[in-house]
């Protein structure tokens, strides 16, 4: 055989050994991440189809919540900025399992977030119409003795707004690519369309108008009890090895750095730009980079050929 044959030949199998010891740890890793989270089902395929998609396949929505760190940190955020509608949490408080069962809600809302930006347009309006259905038999009086519904449009409107307002500020911060000012309105515009079905009105479709709506809201705002055992409930979290509970501490760390300032101090978190800016975040940064390395399968041996 030719001696650069055979090099090749030595150079592929050698490749295909490393890239097969890579790609077990990066399975065994991949499957751990998923089991903290709540994740039992492999998620879809993504609807590559600009025609059947729901979002097109180069939207915004897509780049910013394609990264996994970013949108960990945004959701954990979220989670705590919804906190702060005494209405809709009086909601959370009433119907919601996140005691008993977090993990379940977690993959639940992943999956409704998952297929509302990767799917079809047929999937995403029946995870729509399924989370339409559970709302009507949500309402109820709060602690306050308002009358309170998950169909009322403002609170669908709240709970939009702390997300996507959430997951830009992660983005931001941790993304390895953060949107610009002009990017960030494209988001912000190509998500109103699923508050809209859900049934939200007034959505926010620019950066603009999101600071607006929460200069708005704000004075509706309140800390209610209901919150607060929310609030330490997530800070807590759910994790049972040192790992998962340091892992889980530096998510929870970074989301509330990316929180506004007034909510942070309403949800009477700690608030130390400092420390955050020079401990929590480059730890984020790096604890991100791991992740999207677990999440991304390994290059094959022609693909690195022809780099």
């Amino acid at each position: 055989m030719d001696p650069r044959a055979q090099m090749a030949e030595a150079h592929a199998v050698g490749w295909a050994a490393t890239v097969g010891g890579i790609e077990q740890v990066r399975a065994q890793a991949l499957a751990q991440v998923r089991r903290s989270m709540g994740m039992t089902r492999q998620p879809p395929a993504a609807c590559v189809d600009p025609d059947l998609a729901y979002i097109a396949p180069d939207s915004m929505v897509r780049h910013i919540h394609g990264d996994l760190p970013a949108m960990l940190i945004g959701g954990l955020s979220a989670l705590l900025f919804q906190m702060l509608h005494p209405l809709a949490m009086a909601g959370v408080a009433q119907f919601s399992n996140y005691r008993s069962d977090p993990l379940g809600r977690l993959e639940r809302t992943a999956s409704f977030l998952g297929t509302t930006t990767f799917g079809t347009a047929a999937e995403a309006r029946g995870a729509i119409e399924r989370v339409r259905s559970v709302h009507v038999h949500v309402r109820g009086v709060a602690s306050d003795g308002r009358p309170y519904s998950a169909t009322d449009p403002d609170l669908l409107t709240w709970v939009h707004a702390a997300e996507v307002s959430s997951f830009l500020a992660a983005s931001r911060a941790y993304a390895p690519l953060p949107p610009t000012r002009e990017e960030a309105d494209g988001y912000l515009a190509q998500m109103a369309r699923v508050a809209l079905e859900l049934g939200a009105v007034d959505v926010p479709r620019s950066t603009a108008e999101l600071d607006a709506y929460f200069a708005s809201v704000r004075p509706l705002l309140r800390f209610t009890p209901e919150a607060r055992d929310a609030r330490n409930f997530v800070l807590r979290g759910v994790g049972r090895w040192p790992h998962e509970v340091a892992t889980y501490g530096l998510l929870v760390s970074a989301a509330q750095g990316v929180l506004p300032g007034w909510a942070r101090r309403q949800l009477r978190l700690p608030s130390l730009p400092a420390g955050d800016l020079l401990a929590v975040r480059p730890s984020a940064r790096l604890l991100g980079t791991a992740f999207r390395w677990v999440v991304t399968p390994p290059a094959t041996a022609t693909e690195v050929a022809d780099r």
